[in-house]
This record gives C-alpha cells, sequence and structure tokens, in this order.
C-alpha cells in the first residue's frame, strides 16, 4: 500500500505532541499503521520536539512556550530532509477481515461483524459510542454514489479504508487520508465496482449549502 494523500504539517505536528482531540488522533492512527512517509515526519517532529524542550528558558511564560514550539516545529519539519532509507508500510488490511488496531476498542476487530445502521440510501453508519469530544464514525457507501456537497466546521479527517472516492481533491483509495479543515467544501462521489469504506472524526459538525441536506442533519448527527 502506498498512500498519495497524507497528513497535513499540523496534524503530524499536533499528533506528536499528543495535542489533537481523541477522536482524531484515531483515524491519524489508523493512516501511520499504513503509511511510512507520515510515519517518518511523525517520528522527525517527535525528535525536534524533544530537542526544543530542551532548548527552551524556564522564564518563558507556559502558553508562549507552547506556542513558540509549534511555530518551530513547523519550520523544522519543513526544512527536514527526506529520510535517505524509508520504513517499509505495514501490511495492507484492505483484503482481509482485520480493521486496522486503532479501531478496535471502538468497532471491534472484524469487517464481517461490523453492525451497520441504515443513514440514507446507500450509506450506512456505525457511530463510536461514549466519544467526548467530537464524533467518530464508520461509513459505508455503495459503488457509484455521490454524497453531498459538504464543508466544514472544523476539521475533518477520514481514512480510506476500502472502496475510493474521487472529489475535487483528486481519488482517495485505501491507505489514503483526507485532512480537511473549514476552507474545504467538496463533494465525494464513490467510485464504481465496490462500496467505499471509511473512518472519519469531525470536531465540529458538517455545512451543507443545500436545504434537504440542511433539514436532515439533525437527524443524521453530522
Amino acid at each position: 500500500m502506498n498512500p498519495h494523500h497524507h497528513l497535513d504539517p499540523s496534524t503530524v505536528v499536533s499528533y506528536a505532541a499528543g495535542a489533537l482531540a481523541v477522536e482524531v488522533a484515531i483515524v491519524a492512527a489508523t493512516h501511520l499503521e499504513t503509511c511510512a512517509h507520515c510515519r517518518a515526519r511523525v517520528e522527525d517532529a517527535e525528535r525536534i520536539g524533544g530537542h526544543l524542550v530542551e532548548q527552551q528558558q524556564p522564564a518563558v511564560a507556559a502558553g508562549d512556550r507552547q506556542a513558540e514550539l509549534r511555530a518551530s516545529m513547523w519550520s523544522r519539519l519543513d526544512e527536514a530532509p527526506a529520510p535517505a532509507t524509508v520504513p517499509p508500510p505495514r501490511a495492507p488490511y484492505e483484503d482481509d477481515d482485520r480493521l486496522p488496531a486503532p479501531l478496535h476498542p471502538y468497532f471491534g476487530t472484524s469487517y464481517r461483524a461490523l453492525k451497520w445502521r441504515w443513514m440514507a440510501p446507500g450509506v450506512h453508519c456505525i457511530r463510536a459510542p461514549n466519544t467526548k469530544t467530537g464524533t467518530l464514525l464508520m461509513l459505508k457507501i455503495g459503488p457509484g454514489r455521490s454524497m453531498p456537497v459538504h464543508s466544514h466546521g472544523g476539521t475533518e479527517l477520514t481514512q480510506i479504508l476500502r472502496g475510493a472516492y474521487h472529489d475535487a481533491l483528486g481519488q482517495f483509495a485505501p491507505g489514503d487520508v483526507a485532512d480537511l479543515d473549514s476552507d474545504v467544501e467538496h463533494q465525494p462521489v464513490t467510485v464504481p465496482g465496490t462500496a467505499c469504506i471509511c473512518v472519519s472524526a469531525l470536531d465540529a459538525p458538517l455545512r451543507f449549502p443545500g436545504w434537504l441536506a440542511q433539514r436532515l442533519q439533525p437527524l443524521f448527527k453530522l
């Protein structure tokens, strides 16, 4: 598996610092399970962050110190050369029955054991229980289906597990992650042939320009 869409640098830095919302961190960890590129960037961020912490002066206020650390980590991460040897990606999970390990506490271990709930024609979902800071859910969208046009009130992090979809940002296949913020408006369309299964984390409700989707949003709780 060789993902073409990766975590945003700010997400990498926040993940390395332990600053992501729990639900977003779970999806990021799912991506890292199969993406050698992003694992290497997280390791860079952890190494740079540790070095910067050692250099900080005790007199700097705690809030200022965190802001300076993040800014320095982003800068150095941009400057860091790609590793000479990238660790090989872990075994792909597309063709077996095992869910990625970070999802096991929330959805179980098996695709076949998932208990999907109807959400809309051709769309089924499973919402993780007991989430505290946002929404974590798995979606199964039938082949050739168009989702409503929407933007985001905050962060949306979506990892593709099976199948694929395309939108204005490109095609997203197994292993790819869509790391989106409030500036992005898109309409995912699944490719023909097989259902698209993905796991998504939201830290704020979606925004739908269409009146019908707006009316249905309270029912779907997205």
